[in-house]
């Protein structure tokens, strides 16, 4: 099937696109890799009356370690996040996450902060975002706002972000603990969408957890933040009693449906597991001086 007609513009700079944006805000969809919108285009289920390519602007790309935060520009690519040796020392959790993100084509021009944006519960890298307790970084004409990642998300394919604003990176706070994350998946072949998937991280005070995020993927009408799961952590050692007792608040904090990738039940019993597995390696490499 053809995408329907739709015009399309390419701006040089990031002030043009969010003048354009201001002008067509509401007919508009901003393409940066293309890897999400133009399957739906060519599925005829968006049908925007404008593509604003924004692949090409300057300044947009690369990931940046300045005032205590790791700043990922939105048109920072999977495969730039995956062979990014340095992020494995301090955030593991980014390349392991990216590997298992569709197939290389994919990798090699998607861009994370697009996928972020499109919002499929089934994406990957809006739990990691949960886990890593990230921000967004939101531009418009009007200026520049922060949106966390807990607030971001408000249904299927659906966000905070305003018509006229352009995500133009995703920040991360660097914590001087010892840390650690994993990125779990389960998916039925090679490049498929997530069955289950389970992002953690955690930040270490001696033996015991000062702080653990915990990001669901493909369990709900979004990517889910497991909130209480996090609170049974805290301030505790990571015993295995309190990391079972976490990985049960987990479970009981998905939403999933049956479908032909499983039923409801087996979906919360692969997040409970899940947990326990990347509990286990998160505390292992924060405790090993391996983020």
């Amino acid at each position: 099937m053809f995408p329907a007609a739709f015009d399309y513009a390419a701006p040089a700079t990031l002030a043009e696109a969010l003048s354009v944006l201001k002008q067509r805000g509401d007919d508009a969809k901003v393409m940066a890799g293309g890897q999400s919108l133009i399957p739906l285009l060519k599925l005829r289920f968006a049908q925007p009356a404008l593509v604003l390519d924004i692949g090409r602007l300057p300044g947009l790309a690369g990931v940046k370690r300045d005032n205590g935060h790791l700043t990922i520009g939105a048109l920072t690519r999977h495969v730039d996040l995956e062979r990014d040796t340095e992020l494995g020392k301090t955030f593991s959790i980014l390349p392991e996450a990216a590997h298992w993100i569709a197939d290389p084509l994919v990798r090699n021009r998607g861009t994370m902060a697009g996928s972020v944006c499109h919002a499929d519960p089934s994406g990957d890298w809006g739990s990691v975002i949960l886990a890593l307790n990230a921000e967004l970084v939101a531009q418009s004409s009007a200026g520049e706002r922060m949106i966390k990642a807990a607030d971001f998300f408000k249904g299927p394919f659906a966000t905070t972000l305003r018509p006229d604003e352009i995500v133009t990176a995703i920040r991360i706070a660097v914590s001087s603990a010892a840390s650690g994350g994993s990125y779990q998946k389960l998916e039925r072949k090679v490049s498929d969408f997530a069955t289950v998937a389970v992002a953690v991280q955690v930040e270490m005070d001696g033996r015991k957890v000062a702080r653990a995020g915990i990001g669901l993927t493909a369990v709900g009408e979004t990517n889910i933040k497991a909130v209480a799961a996090e609170k049974v952590l805290a301030g505790q050692e990571p015993t295995d009693e309190v990391i079972a007792e976490a990985a049960r608040q987990a479970a009981a904090a998905a939403e999933p449906k049956d479908d032909i990738r499983g039923t409801a039940a087996y979906k919360k019993d692969v997040v409970r597991v899940f947990v326990q597995r990347g509990l286990k390696a998160a505390i292992g490499r924060a405790q090993g001086g391996k983020a």
